[in-house]
């Protein structure tokens, strides 16, 4: 996957999960880098669920709530996004 392709990536998954949550926040304004949690954009494990469900529908796997590696999958959008290219359907 080229450098551009994984912006695209992490354009896509921004514009989910603001579209998914109903966020007042530009998708272009979420730092690729920034937790997704706590500090960073501030969600929850419900918004976690949601997103998940998102990216189910959207790109054809399942993220499993008691996954161990859920902290590190959700730790930032571009972890996020590295997540959903390598494990995504279509």
């Amino acid at each position: 996957m080229t450098v551009h392709d994984s912006q695209e990536l992490e354009g896509e998954m921004a514009e989910l999960i603001v579209a998914s949550l109903r966020l007042e926040v530009a998708p272009s304004a979420i730092d690729p880098e920034a937790p997704l949690f706590g500090d960073g954009l501030g969600l929850d494990s419900i918004d976690a669920l949601e997103i998940a469900l998102a990216i189910s529908k959207r790109y054809g796997f399942q993220l499993r709530s008691d996954d161990e590696h859920n902290h590190n999958i959700f730790a930032n959008l571009r972890a996020l996004a590295a997540h959903v290219e390598k494990h995504r359907a279509r």
